[in-house]
């Protein structure tokens, strides 16, 4: 299997990366019209921690490493690693020694979708990480692969230069070109959010807030008294 490693690809800009950063994966999916999650088989191995940066994407044999190894090399400050497989692979792909190296580089955390290891070490190294599988079954480094090439995971296309947002809720891609436009979006959301937030403390139900009564009628749903569905109950 050949490969191709790309160099110097465009990224997005700086100030809308760190301004998608502040607000939630679950916010900013919302923002861009719930789109881009990178499924539900990524699950952190930390808690508590969110992560942005820029993407530099690995297109690996399953079970072998060796593109992770060439992936270091064109990481830098602010990116964070995107793993994934040209078939479905839960092997422990990635570790400590890994992350030391990766941390060197400013590198922000790891996207893997397949396996990991040395969990223990990265918690303890502060290196946060979203995989697959956990799992202590090792690798080679004897295949070719790809670097900085778009891949697929969970149906969503990540790019190199793409917005990585990571955080307990799992993972989301922003295409480069939006960034800037979903920063916006995100901030508008957050804002009616609050408002929300801030009218529900107040004892105002959803129902009302979002005028869903209406559907409620418009869906067919009605409403009946415990006695008389209990009697309908009987008499059917």
């Amino acid at each position: 299997m050949g490969g191709v490693i790309v160099t110097n690809p465009p990224k997005a800009d700086a100030e809308a990366v760190e301004a998608i950063g502040r607000y939630g994966v679950a916010t900013v999916h919302e923002a861009m019209g719930r789109t881009g999650l990178l499924g539900t088989r990524l699950r952190p191995v930390q808690q508590d921690t969110r992560i942005v940066g820029t993407a530099v994407t690995v297109l690996s044999w399953p079970g072998d490493n060796l593109m992770i190894h060439a992936a270091v090399e064109q990481c830098g400050e602010g990116d964070i690693l995107v793993v994934t497989t040209t078939s479905p692979s839960t092997d422990g792909m990635f570790g400590e020694l890994f992350a030391t190296a990766l941390r060197r580089r400013g590198v922000r955390g790891l996207v893997i979708d397949a396996g990991i290891r040395d969990t223990a070490e990265l918690r303890a190294m502060d290196f946060p990480a979203w995989a697959a599988a956990v799992s202590a079954q090792g690798t080679v480094k004897a295949t070719g692969g790809s670097v900085n090439v778009p891949v697929v995971i969970g149906g969503e296309i990540v790019r190199p230069g793409d917005v990585i947002l990571a955080d307990d809720d799992g993972v989301v891609v922003v295409p480069r070109e939006r960034a800037r436009r979903t920063a916006e979006a995100s901030e508008a959301r957050e804002r009616k959010e609050a408002a929300s937030r801030a009218a529900f403390r107040d004892g105002q139900l959803g129902l009302d807030r979002y005028g869903l009564r209406e559907t409620l009628v418009r869906l067919g749903v009605t409403y009946r008294s415990y006695e008389e569905y209990a009697d309908e109950g009987a008499d059917s």
